[in-house]
């Protein structure tokens, strides 16, 4: 091949890639300037290389006017520069002030091409391989050094940000460099005919890959696209090298076996027909990939908007509950059938009864290492639609792992605040309690002298404030622990005779030899304000009991009453304060319990499937009791 015909080849190749990258990158631009500016970086290049084909074919004027439009390629890097650099902590005023006068540079730049056109800023010669070559002339020296010079002040302005910015913009910013240094020695060559030194410029033969590699370097670490095409490309690239590699090996040594025909076939004649197999596999690679996956999974259509979209569902759940029954849905729309869901927290037991459940299962619990997920009952369903069940499975397991540290982070700020409020509370109901305290005392004096009605009402009221003065700042004190070991049966009995129990009765079934290690003053105020606040309502009703036992489990003890039964809507702020149904109460008995449960490690709940009425279990820690 002539060499001036393989220098017009790489023109028309580089005008080619700068025109096809900048439009990519105008289309991915969204709104970036700087990424614009890139853009008509690269469409000046194109016309660039265009005038040297115009030059080539005879076409002079039009030629050396595209050649000597030189100056608005760095303008538009410059532009580039300064908008990449003037972003986030490389933003400066100095930078803001230049990019205010974009439209000065622009304006200087078309003044030079102006006057270098006015000027006669070049000319075409003959020399060596070429019968059309441009080179510059008079003004065009001046083209030239204003090119450089802008271009000098656009890698200074980078220079700059290298040393400002950190992370990706810090290696594009490099990876500029780079491939700014591969351009100006390819580019260096295109001036030393100018000079009167007529060598052939080689180097320029490389001119397509400057752009490319340019504008990589800049977004290869912004577009994650970028890099899987560069990959591609690579893999291309390498496979080539490899066919011809193997192909004229095979040539060479094809006489040597007997294949004369083949090593009479000439080699380019091979390396055409084996780029154009390995062009053809490449282009068929991923639809026939397709094929077999539907024919090896069949039914399965899994692909990343699928998956975000179930991400993005699963993500809304703020609870076990609402978790299991988003992933319910999900699976069981994408299987076409219903399918369970289980969750099995740390502590909680897994087990499996085969037959029991003959629907497809899919079971998440918490191990040591994490979350991890199975399917069970699975045995007829397609090998595509369990694929799909699998990755929906791991996306689930990961899900309970981000949610249930969520709700770990939830419960502890709630503590949090609920300690905060506390300390404050307790504080305002000291101060109230001194306050109040003060005119009750005043109150019970002056009443001395009363008849005795108007002394008893009097003194019953007074005492009724007093005990809610004493239940506020019980609940919102701060409750510490003494623990010791604390006979249950026998302070029961201690307790018993402090109540006027009228027509009820107490039963108390407590083993004997029960012991629970617990604060022996707190755990007093629990069974005086269950026992009281279940006295209010069986005191005057026949046959009235309220019994105390142990439970089932270890460390169980529950309170029942035959009571009348607690209203559904009752149920679930049975243990907030100043929550009561009872005639005369304060509220905060049972929100005190609570408190003190807590405060044991324990808990109290309500329940009403034990065969009575009403009923209190108290579950103390199964290492506090004996």
């Amino acid at each position: 091949m002539a060499l001036d015909i393989a220098f017009e080849l790489m023109m028309i190749l580089t005008s080619a890639c700068a025109l096809i990258v900048s439009a990519w990158l105008f289309w991915r631009a969204r709104g970036q300037r700087s990424m614009k500016a890139l853009a008509g970086f690269g469409i000046m290049m194109a016309l660039w290389c265009a005038g040297h084909v115009a030059v080539f074919h005879g076409l002079e004027a039009l030629g050396a006017a595209l050649i000597l439009t030189n100056p608005l390629m760095p303008t538009f890097f410059l532009d580039f520069a300064i908008g990449f650099v003037n972003q986030g902590p490389g933003s400066r005023p100095w930078l803001n002030w230049l990019a205010r006068r974009r439209s000065l540079f622009y304006s200087t730049s078309l003044l030079v091409i102006l006057l270098s056109l006015l000027l006669t800023g070049g000319k075409v010669i003959e020399f060596g391989h070429f019968r059309h070559y441009f080179v510059f002339q008079g003004a065009g020296w001046f083209n030239i050094a204003y090119t450089v010079v802008i271009g000098i002040l656009a890698h200074a302005i980078l220079l700059w940000g290298f040393g400002i910015h950190r992370g990706n913009r810090r290696r594009s910013i490099a990876a500029m460099f780079a491939a700014g240094a591969w351009g100006l020695w390819l580019a260096t060559s295109f001036i030393f005919p100018s000079m009167g030194l007529y060598w052939y410029p080689y180097p320029m033969l490389l001119l397509p890959s400057y752009i490319v590699l340019l504008v990589y370097g800049v977004v290869r670490y912004q577009m994650l696209e970028v890099n899987a095409w560069a990959n591609r490309a690579l893999l291309w690239t390498l496979m080539t090298l490899l066919v011809l590699g193997l192909i004229a090996l095979l040539s060479s040594l094809a006489g040597q076996f007997g294949m004369q025909a083949l090593a009479n076939v000439p080699k380019w004649q091979l390396w055409l027909y084996s780029m154009l197999m390995l062009t053809l596999a490449v282009a068929l690679y991923q639809p026939v990939g397709k094929l077999v996956e539907r024919l090896i999974y069949p039914g399965i259509h899994l692909n990343e908007q699928l998956l975000d979209m179930w991400l993005a569902r699963l993500r809304q759940a703020n609870s076990w509950t609402e978790l299991v029954t988003i992933a319910e849905t999900l699976i069981s729309r994408q299987m076409g059938q219903p399918v369970s869901v289980h969750l099995y927290q740390q502590g909680e037991a897994l087990t499996h009864r085969t037959g029991i459940n003959p629907a497809p299962r899919l079971i998440c619990h918490h191990q040591p290492q994490g979350w991890r997920s199975q399917l069970a009952g699975w045995d007829d369903v397609t090998p595509g639609l369990r694929l799909a069940a699998e990755v929906f499975a791991s996306l689930l397991a990961t899900r309970c792992g981000v949610l249930e540290r969520s709700l770990q982070l939830a419960e502890a700020e709630r503590k949090r605040l609920a300690e905060q409020h506390l300390v404050e509370l307790g504080g305002l109901s000291a101060a109230m309690a001194h306050e109040m305290r003060n005119p009750l005392n005043i109150i019970s004096m002056a009443s001395a002298g009363l008849d005795p009605d108007r002394k008893a009402m009097i003194q019953n009221q007074l005492k009724r404030a007093d005990r809610l003065i004493s239940d506020m700042l019980s609940y919102s004190g701060r409750i510490q622990i003494q623990r010791q070991p604390v006979r249950l049966k026998d302070l029961i009995d201690s307790l018993s005779h402090q109540f006027d129990w009228q027509q009820a009765r107490l039963e108390c079934a407590l083993p004997a030899e029960l012991v629970i290690n617990a604060d022996p003053y707190r755990l007093q105020q629990v069974f005086t304000n269950l026992i009281d606040n279940a006295l209010a309502f069986v005191r005057n009703q026949d046959g009235g009991i309220i019994r105390i036992e142990a439970g089932e489990r270890a460390g169980s003890i529950r309170v029942h009453n035959n009571g009348p039964a607690l209203a559904p809507e009752m149920r679930h702020s049975l243990f907030r304060p100043f929550v009561s149904k009872r005639s005369g109460g304060s509220g905060l008995g049972l929100a005190i319990v609570r408190r003190i449960m807590d405060a044991h490690g324990g808990r109290i709940r309500y329940r009403n499937d034990l065969g009575w009425n009403v009923s209190f279990e108290l579950l103390f820690p199964e290492g506090d009791h004996t």
